[in-house]
């Protein structure tokens, strides 16, 4: 059981880092990386990282609240509980966002899932279900994000985006714009670090019961695997993030970062009374809306139309989530007739 455990977090904590990181850090990563030192980024992303999981720790609340609904003192950690962030990692490698939320969340509530087929694809559409809600949740999540997007970027791409393009930031200005993005960066991050930090502890029964030793291990763990991830330039997932439009300029990746952040607080603390605010969510579902509604509303804004290369983008990037989410299910699912 033990060993079953911490394999699981190793895998979760790879698969987690090396998928989700790049919707949160991937514009921070994009914009710098050619002019600061990877093992700079590291550091900066590294000590917020620290800070959210000691404090959660000394608080006995490393989730930040976003397990209060799992029972996991009753789960039997079996063999397949390793498949999830196993199956993560190998769709990560080839480039696909995936919801990690989905993939390894939904394991740990095996017990409420139906065990017939029927009652288990009813309970993908039912949002009293922990399936169904979070499911529900990130899609409207994905819906505010992209439709937020588009309303933004409509009224604030000439005034930003279109002189970014046409001028290119004065290196006078750049100290004040690091420190924004900086600022902004360490926000969203946080944010994200408070929403995620479930998907990967959830191995460890969410931590309550790590000694002193046991949770530095896993701490060393996460800041080594950030350091892998920030080495390799984000990895595949990064291209979902460098095919946008300016998302290389910091000013725009600074604007990217502050309407994601501000999103994910929102949806933290259920500010919209629309769901649950401790119920987990698909931060990957608001990202890839984020960034789908952006170009849409810089496109529309700067070309007066849609181009069919912009279309089919969006759509790729909507499709490959959903890929995600139907493999996720469908894995969960399996797991539940095989030994749920």
């Amino acid at each position: 059981m033990t060993l079953v455990m911490w394999v699981g977090f190793i895998l979760a904590s790879y698969s987690v880092v090396g998928n989700d990181v790049i919707q949160t850090l991937g514009t921070f990563l994009t914009s710098n990386e050619k002019r600061v030192k990877w093992y700079i980024l590291w550091a900066f992303a590294s000590s917020i990282m620290v800070y959210a999981l000691v404090n959660g720790y000394m608080n006995n609340d490393i989730d930040y609240g976003r397990l209060d609904k799992f029972d996991l003192t009753s789960v039997n950690y079996s063999w397949y509980y390793i498949l999830p962030p196993l199956v993560l990692l190998l769709i990560t490698r080839v480039g696909i966002p995936v919801s990690t939320t989905f993939m390894v969340l939904t394991l740990f509530s095996l017990h409420k899932i139906p065990g017939d087929l029927s009652s288990m694809v009813s309970s993908v559409f039912d949002a009293d279900a922990k399936l169904g809600g979070m499911i529900q949740k990130s899609i409207m999540g994905y819906i505010i994000a992209f439709s937020s997007a588009i309303v933004i970027y409509l009224a604030i791409t000439r005034l930003t985006e279109k002189k970014f393009v046409e001028n290119p930031v004065k290196e006078k200005a750049r100290p004040y714009w690091v420190v924004a993005q900086w600022l902004i960066t360490g926000f969203l991050w946080f944010q994200w670090l408070t929403q995620d930090l479930a998907n990967i502890y959830v191995y460890l029964q969410g931590g309550t019961d790590l000694s002193v030793g046991g949770f530095i291990f896993s701490l060393f763990i996460l800041v080594g695997l950030l350091a892998y991830i920030f080495y390799q330039a984000g990895g595949k997932v990064q291209n979902v993030v460098r095919e946008k439009t300016s998302t290389a300029d910091i000013r725009s990746a600074t604007f990217i970062d502050l309407i994601y952040g501000i999103i994910l607080y929102i949806f933290k603390y259920n500010y919209l009374d629309l769901f649950e605010a401790k119920l987990p969510m698909s931060t990957t579902w608001v990202f890839i809306g984020l960034l789908a509604g952006r170009e849409i509303g810089i496109r529309l804004n700067l070309e007066k139309k849609l181009s069919k290369a912009v279309t089919r983008m969006v759509f790729a990037d909507l499709g490959k989530v959903f890929f995600g989410l139907l493999v996720s299910v469908i894995l969960v699912f399996i797991i539940k007739l095989i030994g749920g």
